[in-house]
């Protein structure tokens, strides 16, 4: 059992992390005029040069090379590098495209989606209030979608990647720190070659708009990395249930940020759909805390240890 420091220190950490990912919105608007996809293919490059110096200051080159050895797991963590970098396109074209209240949807539902899946593609069976849960959640999107006159593409698409990239890297089981360096390494070629098409095209925006715009496209990596190892350290101190309720974090702080700073326009019928989202997370977070509060129960009462 952690001690009640290092479960504190774990809380900073998390809460940290998830309010660095929840103020995303407010940082990659500064990167243009760059392109989404411009800023993608800096964002892959500079994580690569960044995670590739956490590997030999951390000292992950021997695990680094063992994942690479594992054709299994290599071949998960492509699929994941490609899953991830739709993800990442999409978020940021939807927060510099005024949809950032979209884009925390996406975060809000990702649990539910990730279940869904659960579902779908490992064939695991949901219980009742999880069923429930997820019509909630499939009725408020409904419900957007003929309030927004479109389904919400964005929120749909960040949901459904993430929860795949979440698939892919639970089946990989590769620590944090050197499967996103080989994800990067995998996808930098793509990106240097996109960059030096779009060279050829216009002027690319990096060197072209002063130091400052250059500065930031290359603070991507370390913007990338810092709140992963922020994740990374409290989730060795946190127990999975409250790593669970902090990971809602980010779509509030996104969502906050969409309604008070962006002023984004919420009618009636978005906020009534927001809030059949919210009670479907509130369903399925409060069966998930008391299914461990029985499990642990459980295991005090068979005189094992609770923790």
């Amino acid at each position: 059992m952690s001690s009640p420091e290092q479960s504190r220190r774990g809380l900073a950490l998390g809460v940290a992390a998830y309010s660095m990912w929840g103020a995303f919105p407010l940082y990659f608007p500064l990167l243009e005029p760059a392109g989404a996809f411009e800023i993608l293919a800096h964002r892959i490059i500079w994580s690569m040069v960044t995670m590739g110096l956490l590997v030999v200051v951390l000292r992950r080159g021997r695990q680094l090379r063992a994942l690479l050895r594992d054709r299994r797991r290599s071949w998960l963590l492509t699929a994941a590098a490609a899953v991830i970098a739709v993800n990442w396109v999409g978020f940021i074209w939807g927060v510099n495209n005024g949809r950032v209240v979209e884009v925390s949807l996406g975060y809000f539902i990702n649990p539910l989606v990730t279940v869904l899946m659960g579902v779908l593609i490992l064939g695991e069976r949901l219980r009742p209030a999880q069923w429930a849960a997820v019509a909630l959640a499939g009725t408020a999107v409904t419900g957007l979608a003929i309030d927004y006159g479109r389904p919400p593409w964005i929120a749909l698409l960040l949901a459904f990647s993430f929860g795949t990239y979440g698939l892919m890297k639970k089946k990989a089981n590769a620590g944090a720190v050197e499967s996103l360096t080989l994800e990067t390494v995998l996808l930098s070629p793509l990106a240097l070659a996109y960059l030096v098409w779009l060279g050829t095209q216009d002027p690319l925006v990096f060197g072209s708009e002063g130091v400052g715009n250059a500065l930031l496209l290359a603070s991507t990596g370390t913007v990338t990395a810092l709140p992963l190892l922020c994740f990374s350290a409290a989730a060795t101190r946190l127990s999975l249930v409250t790593i669970g309720l902090l990971q809602y974090l980010t779509p509030t702080v996104q969502f906050t940020l969409g309604v008070l700073y962006f002023h984004e326009p919420m009618p009636t019928a978005r906020w009534v759909g927001f809030v059949v989202v919210w009670l479907a997370l509130a369903i399925f977070t409060g069966e998930a805390i008391l299914r461990h509060r029985r499990r642990q129960l459980d295991l005090c009462v068979d005189g094992s240890p609770a923790h």
